[in-house]
């Protein structure tokens, strides 16, 4: 989950102002976690207090993701998600936006089969992206972590997603000359999950979707998903994010009450003690 939130914040000063190169500086002090990073932990923190099971997950869902999300009212929500985010009786609006696959990981590391993630999956998304193509996005994603946790090649991971999900026809180079900022699952986790096949290392995972432009912090929080799970995050990285988070957190730009905050990285921290997670050095 962690690699969410690193893809995230390393990609956050590049989603409006895209990078078209693998060669940037890793971190700099304006990464700061966006809503990618605060909905993965409140899906994680729904999923944590429902025991992993789905009967009763989806109120659960709604319930953290509005009490964390509102506590960080400026970290970059999508005008529907915000509206949502403080309905009193909150439905899902039909979205087929990549917020659906971002904040997703969760479900691929807290289910024990491919049928519990895609349960999992299912039932986080559908409280807002009910449209087909945000729940296919959104259980791709979670799939992948899975087969990549759970010792699957990355042959194996592909031929999976393009046999049920998206063809992936194309490579990195070919399209980072003409991609174009796109939120939708079916134009943003298809390219996601290519930069995670393309990689070396976990980092360079997160470079070559950064390096295609677009939406890049959620694109690299979609592909740091996937990219945790199959390499693991180093654990000098895994300290500057931490590091990084905290800082971000702090600011202005995202806090609105402080005292009432949960710990984010208290849950981050339980999740992985309960369900598991990966050092490069593993």
């Amino acid at each position: 989950m962690l690699g969410a939130i690193i893809g995230d914040m390393v990609g956050s000063i590049y989603e409006f102002h895209n990078h078209r190169s693998k060669e940037f500086p890793f971190f700099s002090g304006r990464c700061w976690p966006t809503d990618d990073s605060i909905m993965t932990i409140a899906v994680a923190k729904a999923i944590l207090e429902n025991d992993g099971k789905t009967e009763g997950l989806e109120d659960k869902t709604v319930e953290w993701m509005q009490k964390i999300g509102r506590q960080y009212p400026n970290c970059g929500y999508g005008g529907r998600f915000y509206e949502w985010m403080y309905a009193r009786n909150p439905h899902p609006y039909n979205s087929f936006g990549n917020g659906a696959a971002m904040r997703v990981s969760a479900c691929g590391w807290a289910g024990k089969t491919l049928e519990e993630v895609k349960a999992l999956s299912h039932t986080v998304t559908v409280v807002t992206h009910n449209h087909p193509e945000g729940v296919k996005g959104a259980e791709a994603t979670a799939c992948a972590i899975f087969l990549a946790r759970t010792g699957h090649s990355k042959e194996e991971i592909r031929s999976f997603i393009e046999e049920n999900y998206y063809t992936l026809d194309f490579t990195i180079d070919e399209i980072r000359p003409t991609y174009r900022y796109d939120v939708t699952c079916q134009g943003s986790v298809p390219q996601a999950i290519e930069a995670f096949l393309e990689s070396t290392s976990f980092e360079d995972a997160i470079r070559n979707a950064i390096s295609i432009g677009g939406d890049s912090d959620t694109l690299a929080a979609i592909t740091g998903s996937i990219a945790e799970a199959f390499y693991g995050i180093p654990v000098e990285l895994k300290r500057q994010a931490i590091s990084q988070f905290r800082l971000g957190c702090r600011t202005q730009y995202l806090y609105a009450t402080a005292q009432n905050d949960p710990d984010l990285l208290a849950i981050v921290e339980a999740f992985e003690k309960r369900y598991g997670t990966r050092n490069a050095n593993e």
